[in-house]
C-alpha cells in the first residue's frame, strides 16, 4: 500500500501501481458483498448505452452473490435509472446521482446540442420547445420518434429527430423500464427525471463532490482523466482547489495525479484475478491514457471504430482478449473468450470458471469457447 500525506507529493506511480490501484477501487481484485445500490453509487454509475447486458454483468464482475433480479427490481422500483450522464451517454445511476448529476453535466449536453444539432436547430424557440416536449413526456413516455413527431407537427420545417435530440439535452429525460431489463426489454420511452422519481433535481450541486467520488472509483488520476470520465472541462481548477485535502503523485511522463489520501493503493506486485469486464465498462473509458488497464496495441481491439467497446478479458491485471455472452436460440446461450495472446493452462482455466459463472448467470447451461489466440 503507497501511503500519502495530504498536501504533499507522494512520488511516482509507475503503470502497474496504477492498474493496480484501479482494480482494487473498482473491486475487481476482490469481490465483493455489497448491494447493487451502493455499487452503482460507488461507480458513479454503470455505462448502459447497449441494453441490457452491460450493467448487469459490470455488477456481476463486481459482486458476489448478484442476481439479475436484484438489479431488475432497482429500476422497477424507481431507485435506479437509465438516464444521459457522463460524456452524454445513458448510464444507470441511483436516483440519488440521477438528481444530482444531471445538473452538473448540463454543459456538456447543452455543448452536444450545439455542435451536433446546431445547424438544424438555427431560429428556433429552445425554451418553447422544451415545455412542449415536458408536456407531452410528462403526460406519457414516447420514444424519440414519436416525440420528435408530435414535435414537429407545430414545426413542420423542422427535422423532427433533431427536435428529439434537442428535447434529450434540454430536459433530464429518464428511460423508463421495461427499457433495459434483463430478459425483457422494450422500446427506450422517456419521461422526465422529476415526474418519474417525484423529486426536483438538485439546484446547485457543486462539483467538488463529482471529482472525489471520481478519484474514489479511478483514481489515482490527473485532470484529463476527469475530464475524460465526465466529458466536462475545465476541472483542473477544481482539483487544484481540492488539493491541499488530497495526495498528489506523478506518472512516469511527470504527469500531476491527484487521490485521496486513504483510497487502495496496492503494491505493484499484488496478484490480479482473471476477470471478464462487461462491454462498454467504464474500467477501460475513464482516463485519458488507458495504459494502466489497457495496453495500446489492444485498443482497437476493443473499441471498434464504430463506437463498440468489447467485453475484455483481463489476464494480470491488463486486457488480454475480448469476450461475448450470446443468445444461440430456443434458450441456449455462449460465452466466446478471444485471447490476443496465448493463455497459460492456469489463465485458460480461471477464464473458463468467469466464462461459466456468467452462463450460471444468465439462467445456467450454454457452453464456453475459446477462439485460437491472436
Amino acid at each position: 500500500m503507497t501511503e500519502g500525506t495530504p498536501g504533499e507529493d507522494g512520488g511516482v506511480l509507475g503503470p502497474r501501481a496504477l492498474g493496480r490501484a484501479l482494480l482494487a477501487r473498482q473491486h475487481l481484485l476482490e469481490r465483493t458483498a455489497d448491494t447493487p445500490a451502493a455499487m452503482i453509487a460507488h461507480l458513479g454509475g454503470l455505462q448502459a448505452q447497449a441494453a441490457p447486458q452491460p450493467p448487469y454483468l459490470g455488477l456481476l464482475a463486481r459482486l458476489d452473490g448478484f442476481t439479475p433480479e436484484a438489479l431488475t427490481e432497482l429500476i422497477e422500483t424507481r431507485r435506479a435509472v437509465r438516464i444521459a450522464l457522463q460524456r452524454g451517454t445513458i448510464h444507470l445511476v441511483t436516483a440519488e446521482d440521477c438528481l444530482a448529476l444531471r445538473p452538473l453535466l448540463q454543459p456538456l449536453l447543452d455543448q452536444q446540442l450545439r455542435t451536433t444539432y446546431g445547424k438544424r436547430l438555427v431560429g428556433l424557440d429552445l425554451d418553447a420547445l422544451a415545455a412542449e416536449a415536458r408536456a407531452l413526456v410528462e403526460a406519457e413516455p414516447r420514444t424519440f420518434q414519436r416525440l420528435g413527431t408530435e414535435l414537429a407537427a407545430g414545426r413542420p420545417d423542422r427535422d423532427p429527430a433533431a427536435l428529439a435530440q434537442a428535447a434529450r439535452c434540454l430536459l433530464p429525460l429518464v428511460q423508463v423500464p421495461p427499457r433495459g431489463l434483463w430478459g425483457r426489454g422494450g422500446p427506450a420511452a422517456h419521461t422526465t427525471a422529476e415526474a418519474w422519481l417525484g423529486r426536483p433535481l438538485d439546484p446547485a450541486p457543486p462539483p467538488d463532490g463529482l471529482a472525489l467520488r471520481y478519484l474514489a472509483a479511478f483514481g489515482p488520476a490527473t485532470a484529463a482523466d476527469l475530464q475524460k470520465w465526465c466529458g466536462l472541462s475545465r476541472l483542473a481548477p477544481v482539483l487544484k482547489r481540492l488539493a491541499p485535502g488530497l495526495v498528489t503523485f506523478r506518472d512516469e511522463q511527470g504527469r500531476l495525479l491527484y487521490d485521496l489520501p486513504g483510497a487502495p493503493r496496492p503494491d505493484p506486485d499484488t496478484p490480479a484475478p482473471v476477470r471478464l469486464v462487461a462491454p462498454f465498462d467504464n474500467l477501460l473509458l475513464s482516463h485519458a491514457d488507458r495504459t494502466r488497464v489497457l495496453p495500446e496495441a489492444y485498443r482497437p481491439r476493443v473499441m471498434t471504430q464504430n463506437g463498440i467497446v468489447l467485453g475484455s478479458l483481463l489476464v494480470d491485471g491488463l486486457v488480454a482478449g475480448s469476450w461475448q455472452l450470446a443468445e444461440e436460440g430456443a434458450g441456449a446461450r455462449s460465452v466466446t473468450v478471444r485471447p490476443f495472446a496465448p493463455l497459460t493452462r492456469a489463465d485458460r482455466d480461471a477464464a473458463r470458471t468467469e466464462a461459466e459463472r456468467v452462463l450460471a448467470f444468465a439462467g445456467g447451461g450454454g457452453e464456453v469457447r475459446f477462439e485460437d489466440a491472436g
